[in-house]
C-alpha cells in the first residue's frame, strides 16, 4: 500500500494515514486519483447541482464546525473542506456517511438541478447528414430538442440556388454568417450582398430570399429561435 501511495506522489501523507486509520482508505485513494484526472466529464456534469455548496449549508445551518462534523463522520477536516469547496467530488459512500449526520437522503443533493446543457458534435458526423431540396443542403449541427433555444444549421447554396429564410407575413429572426462565397439577400426592393467572413442579423416580417451569388457556392451558418425555422 505505502508503494502504491509513494506512486502516486501524494505530499500529504498525514492526511492519508489518517484517513487509513478511519477505515475510509478505499474512499480516500478513489477521491485522489480523481483529483489526480483533473477536470473531467463527471465534474461538469455535477457542477449545476452545486454539491459544495449544499453541503456548506447543512453545515452551517445546523451550526456544526468541520472539526466536529470531522468527528461525526470520522472523515478528516482537510477532505470535508475540499467537498465544501467543489476541489474534490465526494463517492457516494462518502455523501451517503455526511448525510446520516445531517438527516437528509442522498436525493437532496441530486435535485433542483440548475439548467446545463451541452451538446457536441462532431466533424465525422456532420459529413454526409445534409438535407434539403433544388441543390440546396441543410447540415443540422446539434441534437434537435423540444426545449432548445436556439438553432444552429449550416446552409450551402450551389451556383445560382436560392432559397427562403422566411414568407411574407411570417416574422423571421437569424443571424447569418457567410463561411464561404457570396450571399445574396433580397427583401423589400433590398438587395445586398454578403461575402465570407460577413455577417448579418435579420428581424423582419417581410418575405427575405437569399441565395449564391456568381460562380461559386455559398455556405453559411444560420442561428435562429428555437421555435422558427428558415427554409
Amino acid at each position: 500500500m505505502l508503494k502504491r501511495l509513494h506512486a502516486m506522489r501524494i505530499s500529504r501523507n498525514s492526511e492519508i494515514f489518517q484517513m487509513m486509520e478511519a477505515g475510509f482508505a478505499e474512499d480516500l485513494l478513489r477521491e485522489v486519483r480523481a483529483m489526480a484526472n483533473g477536470p473531467s466529464y463527471a465534474r461538469w456534469a455535477l457542477e449545476p447541482y452545486s454539491i459544495g455548496m449544499k453541503l456548506r449549508t447543512l453545515r452551517t445551518q445546523r451550526h456544526l464546525t468541520l472539526s466536529r462534523l470531522a468527528v461525526e463522520t470520522n472523515l478528516s477536516t482537510a477532505l470535508l473542506s475540499k467537498l465544501e469547496t467543489d476541489r474534490m467530488i465526494p463517492t457516494l459512500p462518502t455523501l451517503a456517511n455526511i448525510c446520516r449526520v445531517y438527516g437528509v437522503g442522498l436525493s437532496y443533493f441530486f435535485s433542483d438541478a440548475a439548467k446545463h446543457t451541452l451538446a457536441i458534435t462532431r466533424k465525422a458526423h456532420l459529413i454526409g447528414n445534409g438535407r434539403g431540396q433544388d441543390g440546396v443542403k441543410q447540415v443540422l449541427l446539434h441534437a434537435l430538442t423540444s426545449d432548445a433555444r436556439l438553432v444552429a444549421r449550416m446552409v450551402e447554396y450551389p451556383q445560382g440556388a436560392s432559397g427562403t429564410m422566411s414568407e411574407g407575413g411570417q416574422p423571421a429572426c437569424s443571424l447569418v454568417y457567410v463561411l464561404e462565397g457570396k450571399l445574396q439577400m433580397d427583401s423589400g426592393g433590398m438587395h445586398e450582398v454578403l461575402e465570407t467572413g460577413d455577417c448579418a442579423y435579420v428581424d423582419s416580417d417581410m418575405a427575405i430570399a437569399w441565395g449564391a451569388q456568381g460562380t461559386d457556392r455559398c455556405r453559411v451558418l444560420s442561428v435562429t429561435p428555437g421555435n422558427r425555422h428558415e427554409g
